[in-house]
């Protein structure tokens, strides 16, 4: 996952070096740290590290990362400087301590972004899909969802 990962990056990279590239972070559904980099005007890839901790008392803790497709929804222009999105996206994680596991989670993404100012933007997110866990005795498929706010600097 680690190798594909870090191709898709550098594919990326390379073929769209005008394009803008943004660093950020979310919270919500854990904490992420992002790169996102545009391949078009209107659509863009995220490659995010995750990072959360369940059961209050820090038993669990889970790490992973995510790849995510995000285009802005072509026929709903900025609603009073909101710019709605769909994307798709696939995650994949570890979990360490108290019912250790390892978990894919295809999901799709529907989200708000605001442009603050020149490079600094803020989102809303949702996604959903399908949870594959191996271990921690929960092995099975089940529906996972989560939501996050974040924000984007744009870097180039």
């Amino acid at each position: 996952m680690k190798n594909a990962l870090l191709s898709l990056l550098a594919i990326t990279t390379l073929s769209s070096a005008s394009a803008a590239t943004s660093v950020g972070a979310s919270v919500g559904s854990g904490v992420s740290l992002h790169l996102q980099q545009d391949l078009t005007s209107t659509s863009a890839m995220r490659y995010s590290l995750n990072l959360e901790a369940t059961q209050f008392n820090f038993n669990r803790l889970s790490v992973g990362g995510s790849v995510d497709y995000l285009s802005d929804i072509p026929s709903a222009s900025t609603l009073g400087g909101l710019t709605p999105y769909y994307g798709l996206g696939l995650g994949a994680g570890v979990a360490l301590g108290n019912g250790a596991g390892v978990s894919i989670y295809p999901h799709g993404n529907l989200g708000l972004r605001y442009d603050v100012t020149s490079p600094l933007s803020i989102f809303g997110e949702l996604n959903a899909g399908p949870a594959i866990v191996v271990g921690g005795g929960a092995t099975g498929i089940g529906f996972g969802f989560g939501a996050k706010i974040g924000l984007n600097y744009r870097i180039q």
